[in-house]
């Protein structure tokens, strides 16, 4: 995108929204009626910028849309930084939102019997396989692998892993499914991610945005 055209911003869509949509107000952006809702099945919506677009996307999608340019900045977890690890990113300022853990989980039952610090060899159902091969590599443990898009809470109860690694928040799903977690790998919070060729190409613009953004999270 040419230096004089505008800013196209991603954001995820879900639940992230109720909590980022008051920071873009902070910012100075208010999008066009319907973003947040989750009826509005629109993918891009203007602004009352001329100059900023944003765009809707899946939550592991917009890391993807910024490192290949499609967008110049975005609002990306760091479960989703961490898993695809784009050298194309640069992730200036923690948002302070979206904030939950990305955890090992395992049935209940199994919890009284098992010593994860024993673990040489796990199966582990997973929509984070880079992240979890890397944590248990650390640790010498060897991990496989089931890649799951969701429902990532079945896979214990029907056999295809003992164990899952998921984004745990209040932890009632898993208690739902009689599952416990057992490890913690990382803290997560959504943050601003901007393209690194844009910072380059554009850098006023650009950091006139992260500034906006450090300002409105410090205020907060």
């Amino acid at each position: 995108m040419a230096a004089n055209e505008g800013i196209v911003f991603a954001v995820p869509k879900g639940r992230i929204l109720a909590e980022l949509t008051p920071l873009l107000a902070r910012v100075g952006i208010a999008p066009e009626a319907g973003f947040a809702e989750e009826s509005d099945r629109r993918l891009r919506y203007a602004t009352n910028l001329p100059e900023v677009e944003i765009i809707s996307v899946r939550a592991f999608d917009v890391a993807t849309f910024v490192a290949f340019g499609a967008a110049q900045l975005g609002v990306a977890g760091s479960d989703v930084l961490m898993e695809f690890d784009y050298p194309e990113i640069y992730a200036p300022v923690d948002l302070g939102i979206g904030r939950c853990r990305l955890s090992v989980a395992e049935p209940r039952e199994l919890l009284a019997k098992d010593d994860p610090a024993r673990w040489s060899h796990i199966r582990i159902a997973t929509k984070y396989p880079e992240v979890t091969r890397r944590h248990f590599a650390a640790r010498g443990v060897q991990a496989e692998c089931i890649k799951l898009n969701g429902a990532m809470e079945l896979a214990p109860n029907l056999g295809l892993a003992r164990r899952i690694v998921d984004l745990v928040s209040s932890g009632a799903t898993l208690a739902a499914n009689d599952l416990v977690e057992v490890e913690q790998i990382a803290e997560v919070s959504s943050r601003l991610v901007v393209n690194r060729a844009a910072m380059k190409t554009r850098p006023q613009e650009i950091t006139r945005w992260i500034e906006r953004f450090q300002e409105a999270v410090d205020a907060a």
